[in-house]
């Protein structure tokens, strides 16, 4: 007897060999069979969908749980349009009740809002004496007041108290952990918004270190939620490549550095396991630190690297020699060499062909750099909706030249890459709907043509949100499509993608979302 059978259904499987079916079995959190193989048996609990469309459960392959949830409970400069306003805002903040000692934590800043930076003499004003720290939105900047500043090691860089990149780091060690319980509310939070989503599985794009790890003991905070039945979707976790060390490793190991107890990707089970290791490279186009072979336009400045080339390098042929799948950030072009000659030498040095090595972002991509990422096997893993919410700005500082080689759809696939879709969940909106989208149209909110040449079919899109998605996060023989020993795990859509007009497809309904076959959110009538 089956435990569920889903019927009345058009079921999009993402599986060529039977591509469209309308009843589904279940057994114990997995697919049995379709069609004619269920119709007839039994089953504990029938689901009527009268006619629904249901696609496999969306994954989202970059995304910040953590991060996501504690920006939720943080008060946030978004939607100041003003200097005064935002101060006002710090200074509300700074008067709330708190710890003695505690920081006050400001998020959703955004400088391009402002018409310019923050200042730590602005903070000052309105901090009480209080350490302020404001998040920039990118993750790859902040602002702080003199009290941070006065911390601070003398040869840390920073301008009227912005800090960028490595700098930023340097702010994040003076501060205390995140407990695991308050980490633990933070990713349940996120991971709740996620499956209202359609997204059943995610990666976690750094823990335990880099711009972004919250506590050291941060897996801990996962691994609570896991063994209280509370981790709402399957989620894959990248550590930080700094968490990385030197091990005595035997010298035919030919391992450099590892994490303790060579642990490495792939460990864990298909709820909660180790994905890849995340490098960070350079930083991030809302920021002006993505590093690029040409200044951004009307400006002399090109970015920056994270650290010194070399150090970089060998940090990627390291995690690659230690069986590491790596997860390399990389945004601007000139990052991109970096990390297209470094995985080139580790690939020469112990060659994997199935390492299935991720480029996070791929933000600006050169013509003569997609060959490249063809032939070492590397996937794209890129944010649609970035240029369907910042495309205007991105394409202003990049210049008419490079703005079509922005978040590429058709020039990967066209070249064999493997195309991913994610979100980098919080900078901005995580729908996997409205991503597919942006990458049929290639047009921002206010309507401008961003690269046009790169947009790709419906079916195309939604293959990078299911079935490469779970091939770059190494679940392709169990998640990206739906078909017999599969996991049930699915999302029930108001429309079709494919038939209803392209500029509709961000506003179809998530019905409902499905995890190992028990629905995860609460039904909405059909």
């Amino acid at each position: 007897m089956l435990c569920t059978r889903v019927t009345n259904a058009r079921i999009l499987t993402m599986d060529p060999d039977h591509p469209v079916a309308h009843d589904m079995g279940i057994w114990h959190g997995r697919i049995v069979g379709l069609d004619e193989a269920v119709t007839s048996l039994p089953a504990r609990e029938v689901v009527d969908l009268q006619g629904a469309t249901v696609l496999p459960g969306f994954i989202d392959s970059h995304v910040h749980l953590a991060w996501t949830g504690l920006k939720a409970s943080s008060p946030s400069l978004a939607g100041c349009e003003t200097i005064e306003d935002a101060l006002a805002v710090v200074a509300e903040a700074v008067s709330r009740p708190s710890e003695p000692g505690a920081w006050v934590h400001i998020g959703g800043y955004d400088q391009r809002a402002l018409g310019r930076h923050l200042t730590a003499a602005e903070l000052d004003r309105v901090s009480s004496g209080r350490r302020v720290f404001v998040m920039h939105d990118s993750g790859h900047a902040c602002v702080v007041n003199s009290a941070v500043l006065d911390l601070l090691p003398a040869d840390v860089p920073h301008e009227d108290g912005v800090l960028v990149e490595s700098a930023m780091g340097a702010v994040r060690r003076l501060r205390l952990p995140y407990a695991q319980e308050e980490l633990a509310d933070a990713i349940e939070y996120a991971g709740r918004v996620c499956l209202a989503e359609g997204i059943t599985a995610c990666a976690e794009a750094g823990i335990g270190g880099g711009l972004l790890g919250h506590s050291p003991v941060e897996l801990g905070a996962y691994q609570l939620l896991r063994d209280q039945g509370r981790l709402p979707l399957r989620v894959q976790l990248m550590p930080g490549a700094d968490t990385l060390r030197p091990l005595g490793a035997h010298e035919r190991d030919g391992i450099p550095r590892a994490l303790d107890l060579g642990l490495r990707t792939g460990f864990g089970d298909d709820w909660l396991s180790v994905g890849a290791l995340k490098i960070y490279t350079d930083g991030g186009m809302m920021a002006r630190t993505a590093a690029l072979t040409a200044p951004y336009e009307g400006t002399t400045r090109t970015g920056q690297l994270q650290d010194d080339p070399e150090r970089l390098a060998s940090l990627i042929v390291d995690g690659h020699l230690a069986g590491w799948q790596l997860a390399v950030h990389a945004i601007g072009d000139r990052a991109a060499d970096l990390a297209l000659d470094a995985l080139e030498q580790a690939q020469a040095l112990r060659p994997r062909p199935d390492a299935r090595h991720r480029i996070e972002h791929a933000g600006l991509i050169r013509p003569d750099q997609l060959p490249r990422f063809a032939r070492l096997g590397l996937s794209a893993v890129v944010q649609p909706n970035f240029l369907r919410y910042f495309g205007d700005d991105y394409a202003t500082i990049m210049g008419p030249h490079r703005a079509p080689w922005m978040y590429r759809g058709r020039g990967f696939l066209d070249h064999g890459v493997t195309l991913v879709g994610s979100s980098d969940r919080p900078v901005t909106d995580g729908s996997p709907l409205r991503a597919v989208q942006f990458m049929v149209e290639r047009a921002s909110t206010s309507g401008r043509s961003i690269g046009p040449d790169e947009g790709i079919t419906v079916d195309e899109a939604l293959r990078a949100y299911t079935v490469a998605g779970a091939y770059a996060c190494r679940w392709d023989d169990s998640a990206g499509s739906l078909g017999p020993g599969r996991r049930a795990d699915f999302v029930v859509l108001g429309d079709d993608p494919r038939s209803v007009d392209p500029s509709r497809i961000g506003d179809i309904e998530v019905v409902a979302t499905f995890v190992d076959g028990r629905e995860a959110t609460e039904s909405r009538k059909l």
